[in-house]
């Protein structure tokens, strides 16, 4: 590694990631605050985040694009249920609608933040390693830190290990890290998994297999959608573009917040409903009981969205199955399952899912002490008891990523200006001592729950709580007081950093 280089001027902000949040976050910040000076730091070499990582056959949005496109830009795609080229060019418009693209660092990988009270500055240490040999070590400085990283690992998914899989002489491959030469043409796939990836995968690549199994150890709520939003293509037809999507936003939101909280007080109305639905796209006499009835209640775990019924109709036409079941091993050509059944493949797509991570794993110290983000409380979602001028970027389960992440923004803009009318050098959250700690996601799906140990945790009133609502999120977050009792500012008198809550500590 070299030695390090080093940027003399301080940055008002820096930014971390490119994707979705990150390019949304500096168009915010352009507008909002113009005055502020900026960077984007980005480990790849290319922006669009998830949008560009993820080139598995048939990778789509599972939440319609006038939810997850922004707020201030119209999604004018005929599909509200868009591919990831067209989420991508979505995201690069934006970038150069909004001349982002020249703040971009690309192959900066940020590994490292620190704060010093003494001067209310971040350092920030990132690896550049252009030629993918010789590191060169990179390191700014900036009064906020921004991460719009995502929530999961880029570099590794969750991938268990079968029994006997070295003997397996066909493909394997996790759809994170797949590779565009893979030709299934004509081959027994088996994808193993039931989430949205499975069920993204499975209808796109029956189009051409030979046969497509998905493998799943138990089902999911599994929900048709129609690719295109009728309602929205009137409204643009008789409106203006922006009031268009205006109303379309609002209709979404509100029609999935109606649909979530009937899950949450009528589950097993709505259980019975999803899976009737399922169940009257395919042929009669298909084991509905056994592969699309899930064993948990619907919004335990995130619903998986086909559009136009795409998965059930490659059942019907023999193209697609699906088989509920577990591995007992691998063999040289197939799969043996714990009750016997042997499934024949040519390749095998391990959809098991993500890893997640948070901060995209910058190791984050406060005045020479260690920040682990699984032994703070998030601040409305978006910030970390005791760690001063960092805001994450991280969106909903139970609806669009951003939705959460432009609000996340447009906070961020409100506190720069609150402080900067104020003289602020810096503003931190600190937990009072009655706060209760409850897990950050109340949700039951495997990555959350692997993630325990990662997570940050929430409290059990505001505004430690993650409310997971958009209404609630908007009145709290858009129109509530920055200086709210919680958020403390430095003063005259304070050089240094609170240490740690050790109650949070004991019980994270």
């Amino acid at each position: 590694m070299t030695a390090p280089t080093s940027d003399d001027a301080v940055l008002d902000v820096l930014i971390v990631g490119a994707g979705l949040s990150g390019i949304g976050a500096a168009r915010q910040l352009q507008q909002r605050c113009p005055d502020k000076r900026y960077a984007i730091l980005e480990a790849r070499e290319t922006l669009g985040g998830t949008w560009d990582l993820f080139r598995y056959p048939g990778i789509r949005s599972d939440s319609d694009m006038y939810t997850l496109g922004y707020r201030f830009k119209p999604w004018r795609g005929a599909k509200a249920i868009a591919d990831g080229p067209s989420i991508l060019r979505y995201i690069q418009e934006t970038a150069e609608e909004a001349g982002i693209t020249p703040h971009i660092r690309f192959g900066h990988k940020v590994v490292g933040a620190a704060w010093d009270s003494r001067d209310a500055c971040w350092t920030i240490d990132a690896e550049r390693v252009p030629d993918g040999t010789h590191a060169t070590h990179i390191r700014l400085r900036a009064r906020f830190l921004y991460v719009c990283a995502g929530y999961y690992s880029y570099a590794e998914g969750h991938r268990p290990a079968f029994p006997g899989e070295e003997t397996f002489r066909g493909q394997m491959v996790h759809p994170q890290f797949w590779d565009p030469s893979i030709d299934y043409t004509d081959k027994r796939v088996v994808v193993i998994g039931s989430g949205a990836t499975a069920v993204t995968l499975v209808p796109a690549m029956a189009e051409t297999a030979a046969h497509v199994t998905m493998l799943q150890r138990s089902p999911t709520y599994i929900v048709t959608r129609p690719g295109e939003d009728a309602i929205a293509n009137q409204l643009r037809r008789v409106l203006p573009e922006r009031l268009a999507y205006r109303a379309t936003r609002w209709k979404n939101v509100l029609l999935g917040m109606f649909f979530f909280q009937l899950a949450r007080r009528r589950p097993e109305r709505v259980k019975q409903r999803l899976v009737s639905m399922a169940a009257a796209q395919l042929q009669p006499g298909f084991d509905v009981a056994t592969h699309l009835t899930p064993r948990y209640n619907p919004w335990d775990q995130r619903v998986c969205l086909v559009p136009d019924g795409d998965l059930f109709q490659s059942i019907r036409n023999g193209r697609a199955s699906i088989v509920t079941d577990q591995i007992e091993r691998f063999t040289a050509d197939g799969i043996v399952l714990k009750s016997g059944q042997t499934l024949p493949a040519d390749l095998v797509v391990v959809a098991t899912g993500l890893k997640l991570n948070m901060l995209g794993d910058i190791a984050v110290h406060v005045d020479g002490q260690p920040r682990r983000p699984s032994e703070l409380l998030a601040y409305k979602g978006m910030m970390l008891s005791n760690v001063p001028n960092l805001v994450l970027a991280f969106g909903y389960t139970n609806a669009s990523w951003t939705l959460k992440a432009d609000l996340t923004a447009e906070y961020v803009c409100r506190l720069l200006k609150y402080m900067d009318r104020h003289g602020h050098r810096y503003a931190l959250p600190q937990v009072e001592p009655d706060v209760q700690r409850v897990p950050f996601l109340d949700f039951s799906s495997g990555y959350v729950q692997r993630a325990a140990a990662v997570l940050p945790r929430q409290g059990h009133r505001k505004p430690w709580r993650v409310y997971q609502n958009y209404l609630m999120d908007m009145l709290t977050i858009r129109h509530g007081r920055i200086d709210d009792g919680v958020l403390r500012f430095d003063t005259t008198q304070a050089t240094t950093m609170p240490t740690p809550d050790p109650l949070a500590e004991a019980q994270s």
